[in-house]
Parts: C-alpha cells; sequence; structure tokens
C-alpha cells in the first residue's frame, strides 16, 4: 500500500521517496530509522496577581540516523522535505561508511493505546485557562493572610511523531501532556517560606482544570508553605531516614535508576556494571520501569525508535535482574530492547531512559515504619538532587522532613539534605511498606543534555545509616 504523505505530518515528502533515501543512508549500516516529529505547546502563568506569561510553540522536523556497532550518523533538520533529507542522507552516511554486520530486526508492531489523541491545547479556551489562574490566585489568597505571593501556572502540550523504518513499516504516535502548578510563599513575623504543589499526565485539561482538582493543589501547596514557618534546623550526622511514598521515588530514579540504564552497564562506568544476577538490594526490594501504565507523565505507546513500550524488572527481591535498553545498546550486550530508546525532539539521537520508575510495596504499615525509627528524619517531600553514576553518590535537599525520636513525629526541619550512594542505600532498606505510590505527574529528566517526561514512585521506606546534611542542634 503507497501513502501519499507522511499523515498527521503535511509535507511535499511522498513515503516511497523518503523510504529510497532512507534506505540509502543506512546501506551498510547495522540499523536505523527516519524520526518525524511535530510539536505544539502552551504556557500560561500567572504570577502576583497577573497574568505574567503566556507562550504558544510549534515546531516539526525530522532526524535521520544509520547504526553500525557502536557508531551512529545522525542529521537532523527542520525542513521536512526531499532535499533536506538527501543532504542529512549523506552526513549520517559518513559516520557508518561501507560495510557492516547483519540488520537488525524491526520492532514488533502493537495497537496498544495508553491515552488520548486529542489535541489538550484545544481542551479549553484560553479565557477560561487565565480565569482559572485568576480563581487559583484568588482562593489561595483567602485561604491565609500570611500568603504573600501565589504563582500558578498551566501548560499543555503535543508531540505527533513518525518513525519510517527501512523494511518499509511505520509507525506513529500521538503523545498528549498536560500539568498544573501552584507555588505559594507565606510570610510570618518577617520569615518566608514557601510550598509548591502540581501534576498531570497524558490526560486532557478537563479534569485538572475542575475546582476540585486545582483547590486540592492549592491547598496542598500552602500546607507545604506554612510546615516550613515552624521548621527548625535539621540536625548533622548519620542516622536512619523514612521515606514519605510517592514522590520521594525520586531519590530511587536519580541514585539507582540511571545506573540500571543498559549504556552505562556496557560502558562500564555504571556503579552496578557487571553485577547481573547478584544481590544489590536488600531482600523485598523489586522495582520496575513501566512505560504501560495509561495516562501517566512517563508513559510512551511505543519508544523514540519504535519499540512498544514494556512492564520491565530490574531488581527482584533484591536481585539485579534487567537494564533498560535501547535498540543500539541492546544489540551491542546481545540483549533484546526493552522499548526504553527515547530522545527529547528530532534534533535528538535516542538513548536508554527511564519512563516510570517505581518500588514495588511490602507489608509494613507506614504507621509501623515511622513507630520503628528512633531517631532520625522523616522526609516526605523532595526538591532538587545531584548524582554521580559511576559511583551512585547523591546529595538530595528535603522541601518538607520532620524530626523523629522514639517513633513519635516531632518539629519540622529546615534545610536538610540526605548524602549516600545507591548501592549501599539499596542494600541499607530495613523497611517497606504497604503503600506504593506513584508521583502526582511532574517529572523531568535529564540525561546528556535532553529532557524528557518521567514518572517516579514508591511506597515508604525505612533506610538506615544515611548521612544527613544540615544545622547541628
Amino acid at each position: 500500500m503507497t501513502i501519499q504523505r507522511f499523515t498527521p505530518f503535511e509535507t511535499d515528502l511522498d513515503r516511497e521517496t523518503a523510504l529510497s533515501v532512507l534506505r540509502e543512508a543506512v546501506a551498510g549500516a547495522d540499523d536505523g530509522e527516519l524520526f518525524l516529529e511535530r510539536r505544539r505547546s502552551e504556557a500560561l502563568m500567572f504570577d502576583d496577581g497577573r497574568l505574567k506569561t503566556a507562550s504558544y510553540d510549534a515546531s516539526e522536523g525530522f532526524g535521520l540516523r544509520a547504526v553500525r556497532g557502536e557508531v551512529a550518523g545522525y542529521a537532523h533538520s527542520t525542513e521536512i522535505s526531499e532535499k533536506a533529507l538527501r543532504r542529512a542522507s549523506e552526513t549520517a552516511r559518513l559516520a557508518v561508511g561501507d560495510g557492516g554486520g547483519s540488520w537488525a530486526d524491526a520492532p514488533e508492531g502493537t495497537n496498544k493505546r495508553l491515552y488520548t489523541d486529542a489535541d489538550p491545547i484545544e481542551g479549553a479556551n484560553f479565557p477560561v485557562k487565565v480565569e482559572t489562574l485568576r480563581e487559583i490566585d484568588a482562593f489561595v489568597r483567602g485561604l491565609d493572610s500570611r500568603v504573600v505571593q501565589v504563582t500558578a501556572s498551566i501548560a499543555a502540550s503535543l508531540q505527533e511523531v513518525e518513525i519510517l523504518r527501512p523494511e518499509g513499516g511505520s509507525v506513529r504516535d500521538v503523545r498528549p501532556m498536560t500539568r498544573v502548578n501552584v507555588s505559594v510563599i507565606v510570610e510570618k513575623d518577617g520569615r518566608r517560606e514557601s510550598g509548591s504543589a502540581g501534576g498531570g499526565g497524558r490526560v486532557g485539561l478537563d479534569g485538572l482544570l475542575a475546582p476540585e482538582d486545582w483547590q486540592a493543589k492549592a491547598r496542598e501547596a500552602l500546607r507545604i508553605a506554612t510546615v516550613n514557618l515552624e521548621a527548625v534546623p535539621a540536625p548533622a550526622g548519620v542516622m536512619d531516614v523514612v521515606l514519605g511514598p510517592g514522590w520521594p521515588g525520586i531519590l530511587l530514579h536519580e541514585a539507582i535508576g540511571h545506573g540500571l540504564e543498559g549504556d552505562f552497564n556496557r560502558k562500564g562506568s555504571s556503579a552496578f556494571a557487571g553485577l547481573m544476577g547478584q544481590q544489590i538490594a536488600a531482600k523485598g526490594v523489586t522495582v520496575l520501569d513501566d512505560g504501560t501504565i495509561p495516562d501517566r507523565r512517563g508513559s510512551i505507546s511505543v519508544d523514540d525508535e519504535g519499540t512498544p513500550s514494556a512492564k520491565n524488572v530490574l531488581i527482584e527481591d533484591g536481585k539485579l535482574v534487567g537494564y533498560m535498553q535501547d535498540r543500539q545498546n541492546a544489540r551491542l550486550m546481545g540483549v533484546q530492547s526493552t522499548g526504553n530508546g527515547r530522545r527529547q525532539s528530532y534534533a535528538h539521537i535516542p538513548m536508554p531512559r527511564m519512563t516510570n520508575t517505581y518500588m514495588l510495596g511490602g507489608e509494613a504499615s507506614p504507621e509501623e515504619i515511622v513507630a520503628e525509627l528512633k531517631d532520625g528524619i522523616y522526609a516526605v517531600g523532595f526538591g532538587g538532587g545531584q548524582v554521580d553514576i559511576t559511583n551512585g553518590k547523591f546529595v538530595f535537599s528535603c522541601t518538607e522532613a520532620y524530626r523523629v525520636k522514639d517513633g513519635k513525629v516531632g518539629a519540622p526541619v529546615k534545610g536538610a539534605t540526605l548524602i549516600g550512594d545507591g548501592a549501599t542505600a539499596l542494600q541499607k532498606i530495613r523497611a517497606i511498606g504497604n503503600d506504593p505510590t506513584l508521583d502526582p505527574g511532574m517529572g523531568n529528566c535529564g540525561k546528556q543534555g535532553q529532557w524528557v517526561p518521567v514518572g517516579v514512585g514508591q511506597p515508604t521506606l525505612m533506610i538506615g545509616g544515611l548521612t544527613v546534611g544540615g544545622s547541628a542542634t
């Protein structure tokens, strides 16, 4: 069957020409594809009682890749035309040259749809969005006279991709994304503190703009800010730490997840390289990366190489059983792609990336875990963090945390940072809660200059002997 145009792309590039040029580009290569993308996005921010910014962006382009062994030739353009494609083909071929090994099998197809293909930008008209932001501002200020600043934002985007393979097959995916966020600053006796809450996913805007949804976010942002008003300086030292469920899984994502991406392990630069099949975590610890959860921020029906996403077990009962793989890295390691080949846009080459990474629950109740904490920190929310992939060492700042002594939750603490390394932290997990929770849909992950949306999650956890940085009491 001949398709005259790359739907949904309005271009003068017909399928047969594109396929012919692509085949010329990958002659002598092991693998390759043509990735086409069209993206539209809108963002509004209401700050200090007025609409501060409103932006709309539209872009489209293609990326052409030819892969041979560890080498990849890649060229991209904002112009989707035969002329631009032929230039890209010549560039990609320079990297791979002639010859090559056996051709990689094409990805298996799928008809699974994990989210709507409706454009979320069209889900509400512009005046409704502005009025909703105005209502959020007024609502938060009406809740507490200590509120001095409110920032609210609405973001929506639609990404349409098509991946053409040299064998002649093509895969299409339409990916919506929405998010509403609320940040609050409160002041008392000259002291100011902040709190924020938000979330969304691959869903329409209608649910996020409903009052019951944004009011819950607004109340949570205000709650965090007022808690921090009463916070005392955090203690410093080595102590046991209880992590709350949901968003604290960002520590798992950074300190452990990146180390389980296949490329770092093939190159031997991960702290987990060469440990497949070994016990790397405490018994009971099972970690998955799952791109198949409907409507989640990190989910993808297919990855950016055309491989269907999957539910991949990485750690099972403490043993390392899998890495996340894209096509190139999987072939070099003699395994199958796990559907984790992701890229930021047509201007970027794919690489192994996480989707929704989370830990399964255990048997203990959260109350039991906190009651067992004799002297430590109960960390409920996290902000920024840093991790060194080569040794797994991490530093994370807490946005909401409490001092705990003899199982009793005491005063909130300010300025707490958690310091450790992923491999050791996995071994020191002492209790796993029965409350596994996914984050509300607000994660972005950076790797080698590329950013993609992700999800995280975990149950309540107790980790023994983490270093807590703060102000000594």
